[in-house]
């Protein structure tokens, strides 16, 4: 179904998002803040509606704050709330070398809708022309190991040159994507890069997403039209089967049933 048809009569209210202008939380401190800071942020993002909750963010964060996107549907809803109301939140994206036509597409229209780039973060070209001659181009799929190693290359290590320098990093992550993210949280402390994490759209299911992109008239990655629910890689992503898990389509080939690249492991 496509995501510009009618799921059902159902629509959801979406309030005035000019309409609180400050929050009552605290400004990030040092370690020994930190607990507070992060408890204070979690508390406040549910009674909030996502032009809100990326408003909190900013007020509640001293500090550069950057917004990883893969250009997917609850990506998209992330970056029409940062962009439109022009919040200073870096909007970037990690170009593995191996995207989607299609999730190309919607970068250049979701640029030229809000006038605004989004910074780009390659993988290391040395780190890369080894990985492809230790592996070759499909060594990917030889090994779980191999997989990962790719994964690290192209995704992990451009990550760690992203956030550089950040107090939070934004993620789309919900948390009825998987098993496996459920057991995350919606605002923590993560360790390995040193600040604040926050998954805004954690507490909403696919549903309300599809309903906030087309309510706001976001641009989306048509593969989703397709039964691709879930979007990364080309040689990593297919099309999900009806009754399938949403990440079902990503490293399909894999028994594992935790689908992650590393971004998002307990780790990080």
């Amino acid at each position: 179904m496509s995501v510009n048809a009618s799921l059902d009569e159902r629509r959801p209210q979406f309030r005035d998002h000019r309409a609180i202008t400050s929050f009552s939380v605290p400004t990030p401190g040092d370690a020994g803040t930190r607990a507070l800071s992060v408890q204070a942020l979690a508390t406040a993002l549910p009674a909030l509606d996502l032009f809100e909750r990326l408003r909190a963010i900013r007020a509640h964060v001293s500090g550069r704050i950057v917004f990883t996107t893969s250009f997917g549907l609850e990506d998209q809803a992330i970056t029409h709330a940062i962009f439109s109301q022009s919040l200073s939140i870096d909007v970037a994206t990690l170009d593995t070398g191996r995207l989607f036509p299609e999730t190309h597409e919607v970068w250049a229209e979701t640029e030229e809708r809000y006038g605004r780039r989004v910074a780009t973060f390659a993988p290391a070209r040395s780190s890369l022309e080894a990985l492809v001659a230790q592996q070759g181009i499909g060594g990917l799929r030889t090994s779980l190991a191999a997989r990962l190693e790719c994964c690290n290359v192209r995704k992990v290590a451009p990550l760690g040159r992203a956030l550089a320098g950040s107090a939070a990093w934004i993620t789309g992550i919900r948390a009825d994507q998987s098993a496996g993210r459920a057991q995350l949280a919606a605002v923590a402390f993560n360790e390995r890069h040193s600040l604040i994490k926050v998954n805004p759209l954690f507490d909403w299911t696919r549903e309300q997403t599809l309903d906030f992109v087309q309510a706001h008239g976001v641009p989306y990655n048509r593969l989703h039209d397709r039964g691709f629910l879930s979007i990364g890689c080309a040689p990593c992503t297919r099309a999900v089967e009806p009754g399938e898990p949403e990440r079902a389509g990503r490293w399909w080939w894999e028994q594992s049933d935790k689908k992650e690249c590393g971004l998002h492991s307990e780790a990080t």
